[in-house]
């Protein structure tokens, strides 16, 4: 049974089911992104990091007809020499946090990620789109920029389809989306947040331990020298093998039975 937990916001919606956590944006058929949001979600994270237990968190944008439509421009207009004071330090820490949470995230996009609203979904592990939705970094239109969605979507895609997108501003659809790396699933019948959810119970019963690691390494494959990163790869081998879920793995292999891992 889905169980709300204890979010003090109205902007946001957690369930916890089982081992997954969904965080659903709540925030206008748009769900802008503002400050009260940004505050929003980063709470919701901070509860989801309490429970221990979460194996999956999944982002999706609630009822709104948008996944997230990008920031909401109105807050534009007081911001100039105190733009990196009133918005983006912050929203690049929630950014930051989002993306190294410690569990695999989903991103469920049912509606159009746009701007700022496809930042919030690049932070995330993975994407799963409704077939339909289109999808862009449009901030260029504005005479925008897309700060850390530049560089997540760079390492996604490459720089000649990420400066495509940069510079033109033009949305794509989800079948070039898939294509091009952007998103990793097209839901085609049914919505993107029940794909999501059929992708993270098979997540979720999956070795906790070894998920966590594998995100670990796949992340520092970006940042660090391929010595160091394999350097890194033997200590994550050896708290696998002092883990007790790969004992439990390798006991429920032979007994022909499915696993019950605890995450230690």
């Amino acid at each position: 049974m889905n169980t709300a937990m204890d979010i003090t916001s109205p902007l946001v919606a957690t369930e916890v089911d089982g081992a997954i956590a969904a965080i659903g944006l709540n925030h206008g058929p748009l769900n802008l992104v503002t400050n009260a949001l940004l505050r929003a979600l980063n709470e919701a994270l901070s509860q989801v990091l309490a429970h221990r237990d979460i194996r999956c968190l999944i982002l999706h944008g609630g009822e709104a007809r948008a996944f997230c439509a990008g920031s909401d421009i109105k807050e534009f207009a007081h911001l100039r020499e105190n733009a990196s004071e009133g918005k983006i330090l912050f929203e690049d820490m929630v950014l930051r946090r989002l993306a190294r949470m410690p569990m695999p995230t989903i991103a469920a996009i049912d509606g159009p990620a746009l701007g700022g609203g496809l930042e919030l979904a690049l932070a995330c592990d993975l994407r799963v789109a409704r077939h339909g939705v289109a999808l862009g970094l449009t901030e260029s239109r504005l005479g925008g920029l897309a700060g850390s969605g530049s560089v997540r979507l760079t390492r996604l895609i490459g720089p000649a389809r990420a400066k495509e997108m940069l510079f033109t501003g033009e949305t794509i659809d989800c079948d070039q989306a898939l294509a091009w790396g952007v998103v990793n699933r097209v839901a085609r019948e049914g919505s993107a947040l029940d794909a999501a959810y059929e992708m993270a119970r098979t997540i979720a019963v999956r070795g906790p331990v070894s998920n966590r690691l594998a995100k670990e390494l796949v992340d520092a494959a970006h940042d660090l020298p391929l010595d160091a990163g394999l350097s890194m790869s033997t200590v994550s081998q050896q708290k696998i093998f002092d883990s007790n879920d790969l004992h439990e793995g390798v006991a429920a292999f032979f007994s022909k039975r499915s696993p019950s891992f605890n995450g230690h």
